[in-house]
């Protein structure tokens, strides 16, 4: 398939920025969602909407859509409706040949970059056809532990393998290893006292929190593995005169090995009950854990990792197999059969105010895209 022409590249940026203009917290893609629907209807493109929202909690479920092409083969282009969360009105401009956000917020290139660009290619795919078919599927609730793709059926899928667009590094990188991911929250509960007449008689349950995590191994334990507390709450809002009754930690481990990961979680919970357990602390605590996405590693010769780097090459780019930290719904398709792959598209600081993607990026991911197609039906 020939490079994008100047008029797509133009409806592409023109694309992508009023998809980033649309709010679409998790849970709250329902407006993004029907400006994707309406999009691929408007050229001709049937979508379908699953029950997802009911099973995930957004407010609408995943859409699907199919293209025909020429030939047996069936290839799958995914990307994720949501962005994180952010209260503030999201204003996208071009500075310096970057897109940007105007104010203090994110920008949603992750992952509407992705979007944008599965737009594009299904407009030329409608009209000139495509050398393979294709399902464009865009999921919800993809930042809250990739619910929405837990919730989608992929024995509906026809596809012979997948590629999802939502690895926020430069254009080259192919993910062959992502984690697996466990979360875990420890409500403590000591005993309230007044801590200034008879602090003997409280059981600070902040004091057990913090012992816990003063134990415990933490940020990059390994090359494969890490570890994190994220959250910690209690005590009385502004109030020092109280021992604080319960606490309220969150954490994760992650890591390219299952069973260190499920080692590394067991090693941080034990921390938690050694701590409660101690003779000053003496609290109750109710541990919970999740184990939220499955880790997948590819093999060497993947077809979806072998026609990435012809299409990448093809595109002048230097192409790299990386392992990451991070999940996307790669992790729930391949737990449940799919082969997939995510790959970088070039955006940086995703989730920060500081997000941005060039308009290099953002026009030389379609040019990749369409250049994958070609690499996935020889």
């Amino acid at each position: 398939m020939r490079p994008a022409s100047e008029p797509e590249r133009r409806r592409l940026n023109d694309t992508f920025a009023s998809l980033c203009a649309i709010p679409s917290p998790f849970a709250s893609e329902r407006a993004c969602a029907e400006a994707v629907a309406e999009e691929l209807r408007g050229i001709g493109v049937s979508v379908e909407e699953d029950g997802a929202a009911a099973a995930s909690g957004a407010q609408c479920g995943n859409l699907l859509a199919r293209i025909p092409g020429r030939g047996d083969r069936t290839i799958l282009l995914c990307a994720h409706l949501d962005t994180v969360p952010e209260p503030n009105p999201i204003e996208p401009v071009l500075d310096d040949g970057a897109w940007v956000s105007a104010g203090d917020t994110i920008l949603g290139a992750d992952n509407k970059a992705a979007v944008a660009v599965i737009l594009e290619v299904a407009r030329r795919c409608a009209v000139d056809g495509a050398p393979v078919n294709l399902e464009l599927l865009f999921t919800v609730s993809e930042e809250n532990a990739l619910a929405g793709a837990k919730a989608f059926d992929v024995k509906t899928l026809r596809s012979d393998w997948g590629y999802v667009f939502d690895h926020a590094s430069p254009i080259g990188e192919i993910i062959v290893a992502s984690p697996t991911y466990y979360r875990f929250d420890a409500d403590f509960r000591g005993a309230a006292a007044h801590a200034g007449i008879r602090p003997e008689d409280g059981r600070s349950a902040i004091q057990a929190a913090a012992r816990a995590i003063g134990a415990m191994r933490l940020g990059r334990i390994d090359d494969e593995t890490t570890a994190n507390v994220g959250t910690i709450n209690g005590g009385q809002h502004g109030g020092t005169n109280i021992v604080p009754e319960r606490c309220r930690i969150v954490g994760e481990a992650r890591s390219l090995d299952s069973a260190k990961a499920e080692a590394m979680v067991a090693e941080l919970i034990e921390h938690i009950h050694d701590a409660a357990n101690a003779p000053h602390c003496a609290c109750d605590v109710d541990v919970t854990t999740q184990r939220l996405f499955d880790g997948y590693r590819h093999k060497a010769g993947a077809p979806s990792v072998l026609a990435a780097e012809q299409a990448l090459a093809a595109r002048g780019y230097a192409t790299t197999r990386r392992t990451t930290g991070g999940g996307s719904d790669a992790n729930v398709l391949v737990a449940a059969g799919l082969l997939c792959t995510n790959l970088a598209n070039g955006t940086e600081y995703n989730h920060e105010s500081r997000e941005r993607v060039s308009v290099d990026a953002l026009e030389g991911m379609l040019d990749v895209t369409f250049a994958l197609l070609d690499a996935c039906s020889g």
